[in-house]
């Protein structure tokens, strides 16, 4: 056989053996995770809310993952969003300052660690007593970050020292004590999406323009009452991923993820998987959604003399099957 054949067939191969990841990963214990991020290699980056990290699950690897950003780096409280920058090498965290967690509360951010490291880049400190909850990056490399706290998404371009307003509207306001907005995702460069921190029956959009400038927020529909859209990803142009927490329903087991055709100023709905205990993030990765159960309940809904918080608690990552 040729040898150019030979090493294309090689190359085939390893393609082939990252392509598709385990439909269930396991995480550490009492992880509690909040958001999931995933390389061009195929692995995994998951934030703990609890532990104020962040691990790392390699293909091939280990059925536990890797502890890469250790507890309370950088000062890394709540970890929120998580993003992985290949080209740069980075991986950016949005860093939260709610409590529940094992190490410092610290006031929330936007940290920059090295993708392969772990090691600590650097921490751009959210204006104005603002909350980083989720972030989404454009082809240029710009990053724009959800604030919960006000009606607004902030923009870190390359280089910047620190992060601006990109984007400040009462159209983004929710109601609530966090009357910001939640997760974000950014359609084929053109149209940036987010949802709200409370629940609605709609997400909103912002034009993106050629210029990197923000344009109107308008609403897009849904037919029924979104619960609590804690992360989008978008998968195809026009489709999108809605990660529905239930954060602020009641009982665990109400979240979901739901397939959203956007349609003009509508969304079509389709459920994926429904019964589950706060899937607040995922990732997609060719026709599969990989999601995590943040299980926040178990934290966030303890009453004086339920005694300290149980330990053990499994986390994982799971898998469906995207429509097609």
């Amino acid at each position: 056989m040729h040898p150019r054949l030979v090493g294309a067939l090689l190359a085939l191969a390893a393609t082939a053996a990252i392509a598709v990841p385990p439909v269930v990963q396991a995480l550490p214990d009492d992880w509690y995770p909040e958001s999931v991020a995933i390389g061009p290699d195929g692995a995994f980056y998951v934030g703990s809310w609890r532990q104020g990290a962040v691990a790392r699950l390699k293909p091939g690897s280990a059925p536990k993952a890797e502890v890469l950003v250790k507890p309370g780096t950088n000062g890394l409280a709540n970890g929120q969003g998580v993003l992985v920058d290949a080209k740069r090498r980075a991986l950016w965290v949005c860093s939260g300052n709610i409590g529940f967690t094992t190490v410092p509360s610290t006031p929330s951010a936007l940290k920059r660690y090295d993708l392969a490291t772990g090691a600590p880049r650097a921490s751009y400190a959210m204006p104005d007593g603002g909350y980083c909850n989720d972030l989404a990056q454009d082809p240029r490399g710009n990053l724009y970050v959800t604030d919960s706290y006000h009606p607004r998404v902030l923009k870190l371009a390359p280089g910047a020292a620190s992060l601006a307003v990109w984007k400040e509207d009462q159209a983004l306001a929710g109601a609530g004590p966090y009357k910001g907005l939640n997760g974000i995702a950014i359609d084929g460069g053109r149209d940036v999406y987010v949802s709200l921190v409370a629940a609605a029956p709609y997400v909103l959009r912002i034009g993106l323009g050629a210029d990197g400038k923000a344009g109107e927020v308008t609403r897009v529909e849904a037919p029924r009452e979104l619960k609590n859209v804690d992360a989008i990803r978008a998968w195809k142009p026009g489709r999108l991923v809605l990660f529905e927490s239930n954060a602020f329903g009641e009982g665990p087991y109400g979240g979901q993820i739901t397939v959203a055709r956007v349609e003009g100023a509508r969304l079509g709905l389709r459920t994926v998987v429904a019964g589950l205990n706060d899937p607040s993030s995922g990732a997609v990765w060719g026709d599969r959604v990989y999601f995590i159960e943040s299980k926040y309940s178990l934290l966030t809904r303890r009453k004086e003399g339920d005694g300290p918080v149980p330990t053990g608690v499994p986390f994982d990552i799971q898998s469906r099957a995207l429509p097609h």
